[in-house]
């Protein structure tokens, strides 16, 4: 669908015609931000001003190398850390909205790097609330599903019948409370930050008018998610829970399970939380003043289970055996060192975002988990079997 074809048409859930904007992405290159920014290329007459410190991921969007694009001109990249860099205030004066998505978030830095976490999640976020706050700019901070750290249900005994009452485990966002961890459980670093940065966010719309919307993503998974280690990211890291099982799977090794994979999460597809994004940028009047869990309740599973469907589709789409033992057991010191801590079940409400902007999440756990397998085999075994066949100076 060409950009000219498609804005002349485009209203918004009140059926008032969308008006272009122009939208400074902070964190553009990532995971999350290059999906958004091909919707917004492919679907939407906007302009986006793209900032990050790589741009691989969205490069075949900067790209004119094969002719023109529809959307040429539309898109312009500008390498910078919003740390310490002078043209931030600029650009976001520039731009009629701010989506900021910089974060640092891999729970294994929560633990070993929490200096760094609490300082890119809340210090390094100032300046640009601060900044969309002075000049009448309106933001969409993402913020994190973390934030609700565990469920009342998890302070209950074991067998107590109210462990499995929803209304205490399902994480709504205007009433949940949110409970961390003791002080010397690192995990939380990150949560705490976002938390922080969310109420400041809430307290400058409150007190200086701030037009602000805060997204919280529950597990979004896809293309181009994380890093395998060693071939697109450093060999020692540990990325998230589907890389880290994806890695496994290239390399033809068992899945390592924290403490059992008893743990319970949700997964929504990229392509339906991107949707999700579309409505909140294009529906200000709907969007603004709110917070969103999004995410997708009835993709639930634990961990365990997540690493069977994993095996399965993986066997599925590379046509390889599956192992015969397929999983391990670590436990998460062993795996993320001292001072990590987990939440226990991460289910969203859908209530507000239902009946805000009408989203609902429509891929089911195998369809995406196929999906992103297939780009995963396809973008990285060969590389993967070239790095096991070199033989490593001894």
């Amino acid at each position: 669908m060409s950009s000219s074809s498609s804005s002349s048409s485009r209203a918004d859930l009140d059926g008032n015609p969308i008006k272009a904007m122009t939208i400074c992405m902070i964190g553009a290159g990532g995971f999350i931000g290059s999906h958004l920014c091909e919707k917004l290329m492919a679907e939407t007459p906007h302009t986006v001003i793209a900032l990050d410190v790589y741009n691989d991921k969205i490069r075949h969007l900067l790209d004119d190398a094969g002719g023109p694009h529809p959307w040429s001109g539309r898109i312009q990249f500008h390498r910078l850390n919003i740390k310490h860099d002078s043209r931030l205030e600029g650009l976001i004066k520039m731009s009629d909205l701010t989506i900021n998505l910089a974060a640092i978030c891999t729970p294994a830095d929560y633990n070993t790097r929490p200096l760094d976490t609490i300082y890119s999640n809340f210090i390094d976020a100032l300046p640009v609330v601060r900044y969309c706050s002075e000049n009448g700019k309106r933001l969409i901070h993402f913020s994190t599903c973390e934030i609700y750290g565990k469920t009342i249900g998890s302070f209950l005994p074991k067998d107590h019948p109210l462990r499995q009452n929803p209304d205490f485990y399902v994480l709504k966002e205007d009433v949940a409370p949110c409970i961390f961890g003791p002080i010397e459980k690192q995990r939380w670093s990150y949560a705490c930050a976002k938390q922080l940065i969310e109420r400041l966010i809430y307290a400058e719309g409150a007190e200086n008018g701030l037009k602000f919307t805060i997204v919280r993503p529950f597990n979004w998974i896809g293309p181009r998610m994380d890093f395998i280690p060693g071939i697109d990211g450093p060999s020692e890291g540990v990325p998230r829970v589907l890389a880290c099982f994806s890695n496994n799977l290239l390399r033809g090794e068992p899945l390592k399970l924290v403490d059992g994979g008893q743990s319970q999460r949700t997964f929504v597809y990229i392509k339906d939380a991107i949707e999700a994004i579309l409505l909140m940028i294009e529906n200000p009047a709907r969007a603004n003043g709110q917070i969103f869990n999004v995410g997708n309740p009835n993709n639930e599973v634990t961990v365990k289970q997540l690493a069977d469907m994993m095996t399965k589709v993986y066997s599925k789409v590379s046509a390889q055996p599956i192992l015969d033992v397929p999983t391990i057991d670590v436990s998460s010191k062993e795996f993320y060192g001292v001072g990590y801590d987990d939440s226990d079940k991460r289910i969203p409400d859908m209530t507000i975002i239902n009946k805000q902007l009408g989203w609902n999440p429509k891929t089911s756990l195998w369809d995406l988990l196929e999906s992103t397998l297939t780009y995963q085999h396809r973008t990285y075994a060969e590389a993967i079997k070239k790095a096991i066949a070199k033989p490593t100076a001894s």
